[in-house]
């Protein structure tokens, strides 16, 4: 299930870098505006730690069960410019693509370089947010009020219209304040919420992640650097995260093998790469979880959405498993490995049998038993 997350910001940011380094796809990074004329699409494994736990489990001799992770998403988006959503710049394409992606990673500069040129002039990261962040708001708004034109004459006769009118009216006040749509109706139920949001089609409505694009002496977590604290300042605002990452690092470790890689970090202090952490919390922010089978042949992930019953789990493995679904043998994957394996796992008695009712937790181990 692959994730969608739109990587944006202004031109020179260093998005087309990162996006570089997490796919290794390619995608032009040059020290100009609007580089980047087509969406490029990479996708990501997602990093999970219990995974090679798992595959020692079932590794017998020199059989080693291959692993085969989740992934994500990423889009790398057009530049953006004051004026996009007028169709300024690439604005028209940058929008339409925006509104393709579930989530948005907005890039930010958060360091200093005079051979880099910044499209307004300066380093001002909390700017760049309001600029990319108002572009979207007054989209947003040009598409609300479009609506709520065809609403208002509908509504008269169409009970369903009047109570979408009721939505868009108060939800068009709230981003007329800048304020982004995700914000609004903190006092509606949350599918009230979503259905609004489902049915306006809204750009700032979609989750975002806020990467702060730092130099080397910057790593890991942004410490002492005014740009950073000024991003996580104006994240407060919407509850938004921010994850630093050094794109330069990223794609020098890009280009390493694995062991080269582990050391170049080690000698940062770093036990882990910038994007592994991107990638996690992107994960996270779309609300999905990591249901995991295991077994000799195969150790693997699969992606479900937060609430999804143990049928629908099944079904992502494959449609027949759903509709034949019986029960799933369950354990939490730590305690499958503190057991060496299923048949231990059993008689310590960890392994539960969930029924169609159960709501699959992430690092679930399962073995679904179906008809057919």
């Amino acid at each position: 299930m692959a994730l969608g997350v739109g990587i944006v910001g202004l031109p020179n940011v260093g998005k087309s870098t990162l996006f570089n380094a997490i796919t290794q796809a390619g995608a032009v990074a040059a020290n100009y505006p609007f580089a980047t004329i087509d969406k490029n699409v990479g996708i990501v494994t997602l990093p999970d730690e219990r995974l090679n736990a798992l595959s020692e489990v079932f590794t017998k001799g020199d059989r080693v069960p291959p692993i085969v992770q989740t992934a994500v998403e990423f889009v790398d988006i057009a530049g953006l410019v004051k004026g996009a959503h007028k169709g300024e710049g690439l604005g028209n394409q940058f929008l339409a693509n925006i509104r393709e992606v579930a989530a948005i990673a907005h890039v930010v500069r958060c360091f200093e370089d005079d051979n880099i040129v910044h499209v307004e002039g300066r380093v001002d990261p909390a700017g760049d947010l309001e600029t990319i962040n108002t572009e979207l708001a007054l989209a947003d708004l040009q598409t609300l009020e479009k609506r709520m034109d065809r609403l208002k004459k509908t509504s008269r006769t169409i009970k369903d219209d009047k109570e979408l009118l009721d939505l868009a009216e108060p939800l068009f006040a709230h981003l007329s304040t800048g304020a982004p749509a995700r914000t609004w109706g903190a006092t509606l139920d949350k599918p009230t919420r979503e259905l609004a949001y489902k049915q306006f089609g809204l750009l700032t409505s979609k989750p975002v992640i806020y990467v702060a694009n730092v130099a080397e002496a910057d790593l890991p977590d942004g410490a002492g650097n005014a740009h950073v604290q000024a991003v996580r300042d104006y994240a407060k605002n919407d509850g938004t995260d921010v994850v630093v990452v050094s794109a330069q690092i990223e794609a020098e470790l890009s280009e390493l093998g694995e062991a080269e890689a582990t050391e170049y970090l080690a000698d940062m202090g770093l036990t882990e790469t910038g994007l592994n952490r991107l990638v996690k919390v992107a994960y996270k922010m779309l609300g999905l979880r990591t249901f995991l089978t295991s077994g000799e042949k195969e150790v693997r992930a699969w992606t479900i959405r937060a609430g999804d019953k143990a049928p629908q789990a099944a079904g992502v493995i494959h449609s027949d498993l759903e509709h034949g679904f019986i029960r799933a043998e369950t354990v939490d994957w730590d305690k499958l490995v503190s057991a060496g394996g299923w048949a231990a796992a059993k008689e310590k008695g960890w392994v539960r049998i969930e029924g169609k009712d159960y709501e699959v937790k992430d690092g679930d181990v399962m073995n679904i038993l179906h008809q057919g």
